[in-house]
């Protein structure tokens, strides 16, 4: 089966039709569709158990769903092998996930040497991530959590894919590292014209990052605009509530600055 649509970059463009994907009898995604056009920095959001990180492991087929399609560039990807999908797309997620017997040049290097491809400029990559090339040689355990989920990021990138799939990827982090990493990886959206979801519970992240707020609930699409829109009070009550909480916060702090 093909869908079509119109993608304003060449980056990859991202379609789910009518998805239903169900645990023991419960849906956890209900007859959802979304278009997500190339080049286009997307957030997730919702309350716990909404659905966002199965609608993320829907994409690279860590999950299937029962009815419906998910597309990549008019390609039904339920035909692809899932393990060539994957090489070709970036995914980040809370965890980290490094190896810790690897070095950090074995860890960024090991989806391109895997797939076949081109060896991966280590000092590059790691500079794209605002880290030093002597970094190469660290192992994980050496590493601040930050600098481990800039390398995370880095892995992500070395196969060359244009899409990135980002699950809490700073959920772990102090304020200011989570805002640094929060900005490198809007920055490298940019400059690389990639195709990025974000998972995040944090709303401001999400207003701030991104071009695109999607709210989930209970396996539905309750709300989806852009950040503006949704500051401006025009998508909904769920929408609406997730964005009082930054607006009463920024309040209280401005109330014990007087």
């Amino acid at each position: 089966m093909r869908l079509s649509t119109d993608s304003p970059t060449d980056a990859p463009w991202l379609a789910f039709e009518k998805v239903t994907l169900r645990y023991d009898g419960v849906s956890a995604i209900d007859t959802l569709s979304l278009k997500i056009a190339g080049g286009c920095f997307l957030a997730l959001v919702g309350e716990s158990g909404s659905g966002k990180s199965t609608l993320l492991r829907l994409v690279n087929r860590l999950e299937v769903p029962q009815e419906g399609y998910v597309f990549i560039n008019e390609r039904d990807i339920s035909g692809m092998d899932p393990i060539r999908l994957r090489r070709g797309i970036g995914y980040v997620f809370q965890n980290v996930g490094l190896f810790p017997h690897m070095t950090v040049a074995e860890n960024i290097a090991i989806v391109p040497r895997i797939a076949g491809g081109e060896p991966v400029d280590v000092a590059a990559a790691l500079q794209r991530v605002g880290l030093p090339p002597s970094f190469a040689d660290r192992f994980p355990a050496m590493l601040s959590g930050g600098e481990q989920q800039r390398v995370g990021i880095a892995r992500a990138l070395a196969g060359g894919g244009k899409m990135l799939l980002m699950d809490e990827p700073f959920g772990a982090l102090d304020p200011v590292t989570r805002d640094r990493l929060g900005r490198t990886c809007r920055a490298l959206h940019d400059e690389l014209g990639l195709t990025t979801i974000l998972v995040t519970h944090d709303m401001a992240e999400a207003l701030l990052l991104a071009d695109r707020v999607v709210v989930l609930a209970q396996g539905q699409i309750v709300a989806d605009a852009t950040p503006r829109q949704m500051l401006c009070g025009g998508a909904g009550p769920e929408a609406d509530a997730l964005v009082r909480v930054p607006r009463e916060q920024a309040a209280r702090l401005a109330e014990l600055a007087r």
